[in-house]
């Protein structure tokens, strides 16, 4: 799954449109959206580790690097046969070569088995990636929806989402991630669409540059 389209037309987001006024001005607004997965599963995993607490840009030289490293096969195997002198000179700290290690270990010992995760409940995935080491619940959360493609994700204490949600909501900041558990009920089953609205908000600075969404309509 490279790419996927949640189509505004769709019968899922025209419930969710139907359930919420203010999420269907937004889907108005913003129509379709296109969506970047991540198919290969250990890869996605490996740039959540990479990525952690440092810049986009940061990260993606350093995952440019492995790829390298690795002659482009980021690959369990491959790892393994890497030794941790090499990868702290693409630029990986100590810790995170750990997490690597860790995360290489679990998936070659088939510990985490991605070809089960299609038949395992979102529960049951997030505590299985949990246990790998540099892996949290947002991190095992973004893998359910951008690699596994899970359309009933709420990932509440996501930043870009709870600032969306506060835009379009109107809400203070002290509430914006209450805002998002009140709407669960509201949103059920489609949690993961209204996420990608809003994320929009945010990608498409909605938020910087307007009040609120009435001044755009």
């Amino acid at each position: 799954m490279e790419k996927f389209v949640i189509d505004h037309h769709n019968d899922a987001v025209k419930e969710l449109a139907g359930a919420d006024k203010q999420m269907k001005k937004l889907i108005e607004i913003i129509g379709d959206i296109t969506v970047s997965g991540r198919p290969d599963y250990f890869k996605s995993l490996v740039r959540s580790i990479i990525g952690q607490q440092i810049s986009v840009q940061a990260a993606s030289t350093i995952f440019g690097r492995l790829e390298v490293l690795l002659e482009n096969r980021v690959e369990p195997a491959a790892i393994l046969h890497t030794s941790d002198e090499q990868l702290r000179e693409i630029g990986l700290s100590r810790q995170k070569i750990g997490y690597l290690r860790d995360l290489t270990a679990k998936v070659h010992d088939q510990f985490i088995s991605f070809d089960q995760m299609h038949d395992m409940a979102n529960t049951a995935i997030v505590k299985q990636l949990t246990n790998i080491k540099g892996i949290g619940k947002w991190t095992a959360e973004m893998f359910l929806i951008f690699s596994l493609g899970r359309m009933d994700v709420l990932a509440v204490d996501d930043i870009g989402i709870q600032r969306g949600a506060k835009w379009l909501y109107e809400v203070d900041k002290s509430e914006r991630r209450q805002i998002l558990l009140d709407k669960r009920p509201v949103w059920h089953p489609h949690f993961t669409i209204a996420s990608f609205y809003l994320w929009e908000v945010v990608h498409l600075g909605f938020d910087k540059k307007y009040q609120s969404i009435d001044e755009i309509i």
